[in-house]
């Protein structure tokens, strides 16, 4: 542990390394906080050093930092909670929220008056959360169109009203490198004071606070109601954020503020908007793996804030805004989620993006990323794309992300704003080793329309020129059967599909392929639900994620006219939807084909409606839009005989 030595005649302060008192207290809890409480007499105490400031740090080598010795061991570490002061009230107490921050900081920091830049994370996980959210989930057996079942509200999470520390995330890998590791809980998460939003605007300010603190623009406290200040002297004012998921997040929110100082952030599989990670095109639906869960589900999952305030924030955000609001009944778009999209906020954006996703996250859906990437093109920011064949989650390569905080954290002349503008891994590579690209999508790429060519209830064809069908093709809604079953079936009534011929040449498609259908239903509601297919399908267990699904999509047929307004459908008249899938860059080996399949109810994803809607389509007016590398000609030569 540290000590502080006084000497009152020369007016100087000197630090030195003792063991802690005897004995150590029982539980870790004790001894954390035991050292906890001494720390905060050290951040109050003026530092007034005797040793010269440390001059080796960063180690620099090939644009990237290394790690320093002597900073490597851990209990030489300074770790210290407080209480940043926001600019909000979203408690409605009267007072300003205080948001519970962690430190961990080298101990040159104190003896040797070292400052460093910081890497950032918020979380509203690092609070408690609750143990059986998926009981409290929405019930997905519910009729389109129809009542919408009630649900059951979870027990209140438990609160943890000691001081942990907050999180170790990040820290073994930067720390080492020149860097201090900031955590801190989202409002109404953990010791955090205020109302999870889930998007709104409370959530952006919060990190913008604690990142003004860290710039000496706002005040941190060492208690949560106390006046008594922390000023973070050890900070050269330069932030990164990075984070996974809802962490991802809170980094893009933070950098929608513009805050100065955020120089850098690095977002792997955020979510950038709820209404794309709860609804598509209109459509009610679910992340893979937490079908029933709706917005309302998070905010009960991560409020584990304050007990005396839970009252408020669930009769004002959840019970008064979200279940009021949020269009479980429809799926429509409204101003409920657009407040909540990010996307609507880029303007004030001024730090470094590196955005990071997989094209098989089927959890927070690849189309996250891409549209914020896509916005940021033309502003005046660097923005980069990493993108692998993976999961949810997964970071870029240790290396990239080094070069980037190395960048715009220590200010290393390493060019990593120019060169490519997209990393992508490609299906049989590490994780570790992404292709370059000049951009994502490919700049050689341009759209392909295959047309169909009738053939259910067995399978259709795809070609590239239009065919007269003469018939229209029918298929029946049975949420029973998954979309791995309809893919592999030979024959069957509900689902629709359509294979082009075997390919002979490789075929890379990149970017965002687009389906227009024109169909009629049995019922005034139904889903619609396309996959876009590698086939034959491979059953193996050990299946690789892109050796049978190239992408997918869903809509609400009801808005045809506008994602934000249904309208009933009129049975058996024919309506003209068109939408996006995914976006995904993929190599569609040899020997293979392409299946594009319709059918309505996706059980892992959709609500499951009772069996029987009768869907027909229109194979004429119907067709998909593939974004391929090389365009029609390269298409043509996949589709070509060997013996051409």
């Amino acid at each position: 542990m540290l000590q502080i030595s006084h000497n009152k005649n020369l007016g100087t302060s000197t630090i030195t390394e003792r063991m802690p008192p005897s004995p150590i207290p029982e539980t870790t809890d004790r001894w954390i906080g035991w050292r906890a409480s001494y720390v905060i007499f050290l951040l109050t105490a003026t530092p007034c050093l005797t040793a010269p400031p440390l001059s080796i740090i960063p180690v620099i080598e090939d644009g990237m930092t290394t790690e320093v010795p002597a900073l490597k061991d851990p209990d030489l570490w300074i770790r210290h909670d407080l209480w940043v002061e926001t600019q909000f009230d979203s408690d409605g107490d009267g007072k300003k929220d205080r948001m519970h921050v962690g430190v961990t900081r080298p101990r040159q920091t104190e003896t040797q008056g070292l400052k460093l830049p910081v890497i950032y994370i918020s979380s509203p996980y690092f609070g408690r959360t609750s143990s059986n959210a998926t009981d409290y989930f929405w019930d997905v057996r519910q009729e389109l169109g129809g009542e919408v079942p009630a649900r059951k509200i979870a027990p209140p999470t438990g609160y943890r009203g000691v001081r942990p520390i907050l999180s170790k995330t990040h820290v073994k890998d930067w720390l080492p490198h020149g860097y201090i590791i900031v955590h801190s809980s989202s409002p109404g998460t953990g010791l955090s004071q205020g109302c999870p939003t889930i998007g709104e605007d409370n959530e952006s300010l919060a990190p913008k606070a604690v990142i003004d603190w860290l710039n000496h623009r706002a005040p941190g406290y060492t208690s949560l109601e106390g006046n008594q200040q922390v000023k973070a002297y050890w900070s050269t004012g330069k932030v990164g954020m990075t984070g996974t998921s809802h962490p991802g997040t809170l980094a893009l929110a933070a950098a929608t503020t513009g805050v100065p100082g955020l120089e850098v952030i690095i977002p792997i599989a955020p979510n950038t908007s709820p209404y794309h990670y709860y609804r598509s095109n209109g459509l009610v639906r679910h992340p893979y793996g937490y079908l029933g869960e709706d917005i309302d589900n998070l905010y009960d999952y991560v409020h584990s804030g304050n007990e005396a305030r839970r009252n408020y924030c669930d009769a004002v955000v959840r019970d008064g805004d979200m279940l009021t609001r949020f269009d479980r009944l429809h799926g429509d778009d409204n101003e409920f989620w657009r407040k909540r999209d990010y996307l609507l906020d880029l303007g004030p954006l001024k730090a470094a993006v590196l955005m990071s996703h997989a094209f098989n996250d089927w959890n927070v859906v690849p189309e996250h990323s891409n549209r914020i990437y896509q916005a940021l093109k033309p502003k005046p920011v660097t923005a980069k794309i990493f993108y692998h064949q993976g999961g949810h989650g997964g970071g870029p390569p240790k290396t990239m992300m080094n070069r980037w905080f190395a960048r715009y954290l220590h200010d290393v002349e390493n060019e990593v704003e120019s060169g490519p503008r997209a990393w992508i891994v490609r299906e049989n590579d590490p994780r570790s080793e992404p292709t370059p690209y000049p951009d994502y999508p490919h700049p050689d790429r341009s759209p392909v329309t295959l047309h169909l060519v009738s053939g259910s209830p067995q399978r259709g064809q795809l070609s590239l020129e239009r065919v007269d069908n003469s018939n229209h093709e029918t298929f029946v809604d049975n949420v029973s059967f998954s979309g791995s079953m309809l893919a592999q079936a030979e024959w069957t009534d509900h689902r629709l599909i359509y294979v082009s011929p075997t390919l002979k040449a490789p075929l890379h498609l990149s970017g965002t392929a687009r389906v227009t259908i024109r169909m009629a239903s049995s019922k005034p509601a139904a889903n619609l639900s396309v996959w876009l297919l590698s086939l034959p399908w491979n059953s193996d267990r050990n299946a690789k994620l892109t050796e049978n699904l190239i992408t997918r999509g869903w809509a609400d047929p009801q808005n045809f006219r506008s994602m934000s307004e249904s309208e009933p459908l009129t049975p058996g008249r024919f309506y003209e939807i068109s939408f996006d899938l995914q976006p995904d860059d993929q190599i569609i080996p040899v020997e293979q084909q392409i299946g594009f399949m319709i059918f309505s109810s996706d059980r892992d994803f959709t609500l499951h409606p009772t069996p029987g809607t009768r869907l027909t389509i229109d194979p004429n007016a119907t067709s998909i839009r593939l974004p391929v590398v090389g365009g029609a000609e390269a298409l043509a030569r996949s589709f070509e005989s060997r013996s051409r």
